[in-house]
């Protein structure tokens, strides 16, 4: 898959580790091992990781070409970590034919729900495998910066159309949709996993091209320095191309 393993997709999933092992770690004992449903887990990079960490991890993918990513990934791992993952074909509207209520203790749902038109249902469809206590993590375009990306290429005309959008095209050339910030701690609040923190993911490199490999690793720890602390701090988080939000379930 091209780009997967770029700066641009590298600081995503370095980021959203890092902030996933922080909520986690604030979460549960030290230790614990977890049960975790991921989501449109894509290549698999976070539930492997997971996988590694001792964790059962339970991944749930819709496209073919992705699933059969992460399987060829999952095939090269020692059998201890194999054991611990089950990949299943499905779609996230549909977790609960797939599950029982209560099932998980970490639900991940990373760079899904901007193609789901109305993602309130699915958002509570997730919370609903949570037990009580449980982490729902949740990954998404960020429709009050839609305008940054154009704006800083320089593509007024399309910066301009996005403040009055939440509708952008992706660099798969698929218009799609992005959420607000306050619409989702409302829709949080409202299934009884509210927001417990939130991040930014990608203030300072969205716009790298896919294409663009990995610095120097000197290089690329300075960059993910910065984007780190970017996406914990205001006003930065506020304008990163995508928002990590972390609810606990009641």
């Amino acid at each position: 898959m091209k780009g997967l393993g770029g700066l641009r997709n590298t600081v995503r999933q370095e980021l959203v580790a890092r902030q996933l092992d922080e909520q986690i770690a604030a979460r549960f004992p030290v230790g614990q091992r977890l049960r975790i449903l991921d989501v449109g887990m894509g290549q698999g990079t976070q539930a492997l990781r997971l996988a590694r960490a001792g964790h059962t991890v339970t991944g749930l993918e819709s496209d073919a070409d992705m699933l059969r990513v992460a399987r060829e990934a999952l095939s090269g791992e020692p059998a201890g970590i194999r054991e611990r993952v089950r990949l299943i074909e499905g779609n996230g509207q549909d977790t609960g034919v797939h599950f029982l209520p209560g099932s998980f203790d970490v639900v991940l749902c990373h760079g899904v729900l901007m193609y789901v038109q109305e993602p309130d249902a699915m958002v509570a469809g997730l919370a609903r495998m949570l037990a009580p206590g449980g982490l729902l993590s949740l990954l998404v375009r960020n429709a009050d910066a839609l305008a940054m990306r154009p704006g800083t290429a320089g593509d007024w005309d399309a910066a301009l159309a996005a403040f009055d959008s939440d509708r952008y095209t992706n660099r798969l050339g698929l218009s799609v949709r992005a959420d607000r910030l306050d619409a989702l701690t409302a829709t949080l609040a409202g299934i009884a996993a509210p927001l417990r923190a939130w991040y930014g993911v990608r203030v300072f490199t969205d716009n790298v091209g896919n294409d663009v490999e990995l610095p120097s690793a000197a290089e690329l720890e300075r960059v993910l320095a910065a984007e780190d602390r970017a996406g914990r701090t205001d006003p930065y988080r506020s304008v990163a191309a995508l928002l990590h939000l972390c609810g606990v379930r009641g």
